[in-house]
């Protein structure tokens, strides 16, 4: 197991959304703004998670993502195994050296620790977390019209609109 900026970006992402998931379901644009992570990159995470039943989606209007079991039962390498791909049995995407040889069996047990630590820390206590450091979430957004202006009928006006009018105004 190893922490890719793929695993980390997605442990982000489902912070966030557990912060934001009571208001209802969480549209991808959204966290894409606050944790400044491509809209399509988080598309890709997003569609392996849900795979994984991490999350559900809700399509239509008013629609996004939730998580897909209570945040105290995700745990981050139940997050970072959906989102990274699987290593080859040495340990080692790339098979180097390091993998190799006597080395091979430390590097399956540093893997085999690190997904067992980062099984017991669970989604639920990392939103814990950020509440006590003071993070607010803002209220949803009340659903406006395209504009917030208020419609203005055009200015009807009995003036004249051309000078030979405007002579025939004074005629009659």
């Amino acid at each position: 197991m190893r922490m890719s900026t793929k695993g980390r970006f997605a442990v982000n992402a489902m912070i966030d959304l557990a912060l934001r998931e009571p208001a209802g379901p969480v549209a991808l644009a959204s966290i894409s703004a606050r944790q400044q992570i491509s809209l399509s990159y988080l598309e890709q995470m997003f569609s392996r998670l849900r795979r994984n039943g991490v999350v559900a989606s809700t399509r239509g209007p008013g629609g996004g993502y939730t998580l897909g079991r209570q945040a105290t039962d995700i745990s981050v390498a139940d997050i970072v195994s959906a989102v990274d791909e699987p290593l080859d049995e040495a340990g080692d995407a790339e098979g180097s050296a390091a993998a190799d040889g006597m080395s091979r069996e430390l590097w399956q047990r540093l893997n085999a620790v690190m997904l067992a630590h980062m099984g017991t820390i669970s989604l639920k206590s990392l939103v814990d977390e950020q509440v006590a450091k003071g993070v607010t979430v803002e209220a949803k957004p009340t659903r406006r019209a395209i504009t917030n202006q208020p419609v203005v009928k055009p200015l009807r006006t009995t003036a004249p609109n051309s000078v030979f009018a405007f002579g025939r105004s004074f005629a009659g």
